[in-house]
């Protein structure tokens, strides 16, 4: 089943984010590889691709995992939680409609 879990960054929580990164995309390239990352990206604090300084609010992935206990259990593994850049991580099941 499909996954969706939401991280919401602490308040000025860029460095860390950015330090944690390459682990952070490390898991998630393992997930596609495996086929089972449907899409992953952070949320820009601004209104723009490029927040700079400003940094991001939060991130959103919605992957595939065997029961939702594996996907929070996922989620809390992130390299992003063991950082602090997250506050708090909503993992709810999703269903996909669009696109096919």
């Amino acid at each position: 089943m499909l996954y969706a879990i939401l991280g919401e960054d602490h308040p000025g929580s860029l460095q860390a984010r950015l330090a944690a990164r390459p682990a952070h995309l490390e898991r998630l390239q393992a997930l596609q590889a495996e086929g089972r990352l449907i899409l992953a990206g952070p949320c820009p604090a601004i209104d723009s691709p490029d927040p700079g300084p400003a940094g991001f609010s939060g991130s959103i992935i919605i992957a595939e995992f065997a029961s939702l206990t594996d996907a929070r259990a996922w989620a809390d593994a992130d390299p992003y939680v063991a950082a602090g850049v997250y506050a708090n991580v909503a993992v709810k099941p999703f269903n996909r409609v669009l696109p096919t």
